[in-house]
């Protein structure tokens, strides 16, 4: 079995919390371990957030400065270091797909998984691709300034444009990443406690789409593809729509012209509000990586 052999679905872009994106990467690796079906999607964190690694310490956050400038707190379920998500300088992604159409492979599944997005950074005329060379991590509890791994960090002339991070249950496989879109270094670094790492040694290690993006739109704005958050950033809105139709292209989601477009159902809805609240919200999880809803 392959991808394109594999039933799939286009989430558009959506807004967001922390806790329900998480909670909506596993209701999807739910769907398709039980009914085969994939989902790729694309989503805007509102308010910005900062998504910690598995196995990261929480006292590597700095709790007080993300409470007072509203910035959610969620633990993914992947391991890496903690990325913040700005509401405009982040584009967040997932692919979920039945652990049958995939390789066993780690490496080989990041490559495969990737191929949509360089497709997408080739369009925005953006030299993107795995990082040519490792380099030595700056800090270890940021995702963007930890070691970079050419197997799966994609980077443009050796500065980070993303981080990329895979988990897998029995049946399914996940893969979600950060592209950075504008590079907010000194909000970034805020987040953590203690850094020791000045802004400009930041923008030296990241880079963002903003920065080599051919983001001219070739279209008219209208109301079907802007809503309210995009309106205030019409590149970054380019850029989402090349990543979410070089992504239905990829799957098979997308013939010509002619989208399958989909939705979450009545029940995944359902499931995700109750996972984000009892499992992603929760400080057992998020403070003390102890899951709740587990027996």
């Amino acid at each position: 079995m392959s991808i394109t052999d594999a039933d799939w679905r286009v989430i558009r872009e959506e807004v967001l919390g922390g806790a329900s994106a998480m909670a909506y990467d596993e209701v999807a690796a739910r769907t398709a371990a039980e009914e085969g079906v994939g989902t790729v999607r694309l989503y805007q964190w509102l308010p910005a957030c900062l998504s910690l690694g598995y196995r990261q310490p929480p006292d590597t956050v700095d709790w007080a400065f993300c409470e007072s400038q509203g910035i959610d707190v969620v633990r993914r379920p992947t391991g890496g270091g903690g990325i913040y998500h700005d509401t405009h300088g982040d584009i967040a992604y997932s692919v979920i797909a039945p652990a049958e159409a995939v390789p066993g492979s780690l490496a080989e599944t990041y490559e495969l998984f990737c191929e949509p997005l360089f497709d997408a950074f080739e369009q925005l005329g953006v030299p993107a691709a795995f990082a040519d060379e490792p380099a030595e991590a700056l800090y270890e509890p940021s995702c963007y300034l930890r070691d970079i791994d050419p197997a799966h960090d994609i980077a443009v002339g050796g500065r980070k444009l993303a981080g990329n991070a895979q988990y897998r249950t029995r049946d399914a496989v996940v893969q979600h990443g950060s592209i950075s879109f504008e590079v907010g270094a000194e909000r970034h670094l805020a987040c953590f406690a203690d850094p020791p790492v000045d802004a400009d040694r930041f923008r030296e290690r990241v880079t963002g789409l903003s920065d080599h993006a051919d983001t001219e739109r070739d279209v008219p704005l209208d109301s079907e593809h802007v809503g309210l958050t995009d309106s205030y950033n019409l590149e970054r809105d380019r850029a989402v729509r090349v990543i979410e139709d070089s992504l239905g292209e990829w799957c098979g989601a997308i013939a010509g012209e002619e989208w399958v477009t989909d939705d979450w159902t009545e029940a995944e809805r359902a499931a995700a509000a109750e996972l984000a609240e009892a499992k992603y919200r929760s400080e057992t999880w998020t403070r003390d990586r102890e899951d709740p809803t587990e027996d």
